[in-house]
């Protein structure tokens, strides 16, 4: 049978599972998301951005069984002042959120917003549309066309604290598929924080519109969930003068896919995604970013690191192109593995595509074994080989954590790694 029509069989397959949300003002775009979705099909290993990673946890027509994890560590960001919303397997929870009440910002749930007229209706589908050129992502279009919750995030002013979206799994075959929407106005400020595990499986897109001269930032953490099999998606486009600045930390997860695509519109806007991965044995994690530069003066920053032991595999497939036009673009990106046996792989694949002649990019991957002059010299000072060795992948990490602008968030990540290394400490 030829490949396309596995592809479609798949795809099929996959959909007859699947029921689409009621009509609505998004109706027109989950229509033509599937339309999409069918005309790409489901990814397999033979496409060209999937070749390091198999799709087929996340393709297949039942989500596998992954056992609830029970754990007495104490949750990330719960020590800070925040806005909860949680969603309990891929269904927003009213009793465990707190009310969507915030200054500077309104915010709604997806499944409620069924009117026919609502602002959301220009940004959904519309830049995850837009990212599938010239990269087919299809698990965004089948995020676009069936998504079942979420939440619709207008920003108008500067929120006095983060949003916090927390994500529970209490089933252990549950399938979620959550879409948000953040639009910020000019001028305006905005923090986005999402931790916990969400779901067995699990399907989440977000798209964010930065006007001229907004803020966003995102600090993510996904972790305390061994069996997890998880796809993200984040569509971003940046005004004139906006910032975007996007932080991840992955621990443990079997299989965990994180897309990052911006598209610098706006002169003088300032991109930065950056991620840091700890993985141990049965663990795969991919990070896929395209970086788009369509204006002057724009600058991009990606910034990976990734410790792995047991077996454990990396990848980091990061682009960033720059159109004819887009002079003086400072685009940056490096990504590094610490690979602590050498039964673990880093798989890397850095692009530059440049179009403009004005302009300073680099790239760089690497991967690298503890430095054992720095370990003997901890080790001859009273440092025992387990704490010195976790101060070595601290210190490791520490430039992709330093991209995180808020010193108390940044506090947190580095205690969660701390104590996810103190927990693995030979």
């Amino acid at each position: 049978m030829a490949l396309a029509q596995v592809k479609i069989d798949a795809t099929e397959e996959r959909l007859n599972t699947l029921d689409m949300p009621q009509e609505g003002w998004s109706t027109a775009a989950r229509k033509d998301a599937l339309m999409r979705l069918r005309s790409m099909g489901l990814p397999s290993r033979r496409d060209e951005y999937w070749k390091y990673t198999r799709p087929d946890t996340l393709v297949q027509p039942k989500a596998l069984d992954a056992a609830v994890l029970q754990t007495d560590e104490v949750p990330v960001f719960d020590g800070l002042e925040r806005l909860k919303i949680v969603f309990v397997d891929g269904v927003f929870s009213a009793d465990e959120s707190d009310d969507l009440v915030l200054e500077g910002v309104a915010i709604e749930r997806l499944a409620d917003a069924t009117a026919d007229i609502h602002w959301a209706k220009g940004l959904y589908g519309v830049l995850e549309n837009k990212g599938q050129n010239p990269v087919e992502r299809p698990l965004a279009a089948l995020n676009t066309a069936y998504a079942t919750d979420g939440v619709l995030i207008h920003v108008t002013g500067k929120p006095s604290k983060p949003i916090s979206m927390i994500y529970r799994h209490v089933s252990t075959s549950s399938d979620a598929i959550l879409h948000h929407i953040v639009k910020i106005d000019k001028g305006a400020e905005v923090t986005i924080l999402e931790n916990g595990p969400a779901a067995a499986r699990f399907n989440k897109c977000m798209e964010i519109d930065v006007a001229d001269t907004a803020t966003f930032h995102h600090v993510r953490a996904q972790g305390r969930d061994h069996e997890r099999r998880a796809a993200t998606h984040m569509f971003a486009r940046l005004g004139t003068e906006s910032t975007f600045k996007s932080f991840t930390l992955t621990a443990n997860g079997v299989m965990t896919r994180n897309e990052c695509v911006i598209e610098l519109t706006g002169d003088d806007a300032h991109a930065t995604v950056a991620g840091a991965a700890l993985g141990d044995g049965d663990f795969h994690h991919d990070d896929t970013v395209f970086i788009t530069h369509d204006a002057v003066n724009c600058e991009s920053r990606q910034v990976f690191k990734k410790v792995l032991r047991n077996g454990a595999t990396g990848v980091f497939q990061g682009k960033i192109l720059v159109k004819a036009g887009a002079q003086k673009t400072d685009g940056y990106q490096i990504s590094q593995s610490l690979l602590l046996d050498e039964d673990s792989q880093f798989l890397a694949k850095p692009e530059l595509e440049i179009y403009a002649d004005d302009v300073a990019c680099s790239h760089g991957s690497t991967s690298g074994a503890i430095d054992e002059e720095a370990l003997f010299y901890l080790r001859s000072r009273g440092v025992p080989v387990g704490e010195a060795t976790d101060m070595l992948t601290l210190s490791f990490l520490a430039e992709a954590v330093e991209e995180i602008e808020d010193g108390a968030l940044a506090e947190e990540i580095n205690e969660c790694l701390a104590a996810w290394l103190a927990r693995r400490r030979d």
